[in-house]
């Protein structure tokens, strides 16, 4: 049984067919992703996987629940975190405030929820130890503790993109859908995120949806691969039989190559 299934996904936009009965199975722990030139519906899919957008038709499901018509923070309660191509982070606050706000599902009283009585500060006071110990693990995984204490609105583009994917760790999901997580990094930093997505399948036993424009990288982690235009399926297999697929080398990987 696959762990999560995308069934006849269909979704228009003022009668354009941005999602054309897209259908896939990811099987748990495994990193999928999904290619296609800008514009062929793979960041819709995102969107409605995460709620953010409901489908003409079609189901998302994560071990047999379907969670179309749950609102996004449902999603999350069930175990799917996200990241986005244009980084959704508190900029005014602090790397440790922006990861801890990653625990709120997780939590009984509230980030900052005071309390009036003893026994309830007492209890929001080890709820919050027991969050911090995992977002200070995250920090080490991450290797952000020189910037911890540091507002993310003054850290640099590529450490952004790395608090943006610990706050969805600490999420403690099932299932991470990636969109464009090297966008804007250097090289340096893509091999470091290589390493980290990685590490994340295998430490932390996720399952990675993943969409990227660096073919690189794509041929280099995925377990499968999802390649589409136009909002409807071209080909899904290994790395090397998408490919070596003439549709997919045409529109994404150059004629030249």
């Amino acid at each position: 049984m696959a762990h999560f299934k995308i069934e006849n996904l269909s979704i228009s936009f003022g009668g354009l067919r941005a999602v054309n009965n897209v259908s896939f199975n990811v099987e748990k722990n495994t990193i999928f992703s999904i290619i296609g030139p800008n514009g062929s519906g793979k960041t819709t899919i995102f969107n409605l996987i995460s709620g953010i957008y409901s489908p003409d038709s079609g189901r998302v499901l994560l071990e047999d629940e379907n969670l179309i018509g749950y609102l996004p923070d449902k999603i999350a309660r069930r175990g799917v975190a996200r990241t986005f191509q244009n980084i959704e982070l508190f900029t005014n606050a602090t790397v440790m405030d922006n990861l801890m706000l990653g625990r709120h599902i997780h939590m009984k009283t509230g980030i900052w929820g005071g309390a009036t009585m003893w026994g309830r500060r007492s209890r929001t006071a080890r709820e919050e130890i027991a969050n911090r110990e995992i977002v200070e693990g995250i920090v080490d995984f991450l290797e952000l503790q020189s910037v911890r204490d540091q507002f993310v609105a003054n850290l640099p583009y590529g450490k952004r993109k790395l608090v943006e994917l610990g706050r969805a760790l600490a999420l403690e999901p099932t299932v991470l859908l990636l969109d464009e997580p090297s966008a804007g990094m250097n090289t340096e930093e893509k091999e470091d995120l290589n390493i980290w997505i990685k590490d994340i399948q295998e430490d932390y036993k996720v399952t990675i949806l993943l969409i990227e424009h660096d073919m690189n990288m794509i041929m280099g982690i995925s377990d499968r691969i999802f390649a589409m235009n136009q909002g409807e399926k071209i080909v899904e297999g290994t790395p090397e039989e998408v490919q070596s697929h003439p549709q997919v080398i045409e529109a994404y990987l150059g004629e030249e190559n």
